[in-house]
């Protein structure tokens, strides 16, 4: 049976075959029998490489992090997670400067950006900020990942694709969506990144966008 560490759009946990092309953690999360049962206990969210330098490692060992999955970097962002410096640096480079343009400063570290994106992942699902009307979706970057009715869908051009631990489906024209409230669900900062120009790694059930 599979552990209950595959990472939805929400950041919430499940228990599900399909493991994702991504992989990351939020420190250790998980007990002598690998079963998820405390709350992060850091604020380092992070998003790595299935495979590094030949590493290897068992999971969810005892005392060390929780290896959690996501199906692609667009889950993780709206998870909350960020790139990894170690195995993604140039990655989490391009992500760091983008953040810092968008925020007027001229440099921002890890445990900064943390900061930043620790409070815009804890705001509750249906918080009125989170809300979104149909008419300003499409000034949303391509990436950025909402919720409508319970479904997860990404935003791609002038389309909605619905959201699987498996992959994606076939968009939906914004102009064809229903009247059903819409929720932003990726961080406003990782949506800033997002539209600045961070080209995230798409899973290949879509087609990624080219400039």
């Amino acid at each position: 049976m599979p552990y209950r560490n595959r990472v939805d759009p929400g950041g919430d946990l499940h228990a599900v075959s399909d493991r994702g092309m991504l992989f990351g953690n939020r420190g250790c999360i998980h007990n002598a029998r690998g079963e998820i049962t405390r709350k992060p206990p850091v604020d380092r969210w992070i998003i790595c490489l299935t495979e590094f330098k030949g590493w290897r490692r068992r999971l969810l060992q005892p005392g060390q992090y929780t290896e959690l999955f996501f199906l692609d970097e667009l889950t993780a962002l709206a998870a909350g997670h960020r790139p990894c410096f170690l195995c993604r640096r140039e990655d989490a480079n391009q992500f760091r400067v983008a953040m810092a343009s968008v925020r007027g400063v001229a440099h921002l570290s890890a445990d900064e950006i943390d900061r930043i994106l620790k409070p815009e992942r804890a705001l509750p699902a249906d918080d009125p900020r989170r809300r979104i009307s149909l008419l300003d979706i499409g000034a949303l970057p391509d990436g950025a990942m909402l919720r409508q009715d319970g479904q997860y869908l990404l935003k791609l051009g002038g389309a909605l694709l619905p959201w699987s631990f498996g992959g994606y489906g076939a968009g939906r024209p914004l102009d064809a969506m229903d009247a059903a409230p819409l929720w932003l669900v990726t961080p406003p900062s990782s949506v800033a990144v997002l539209k600045a120009g961070y080209a995230p790694l798409f899973h290949p059930s879509v087609k990624q966008p080219t400039a």
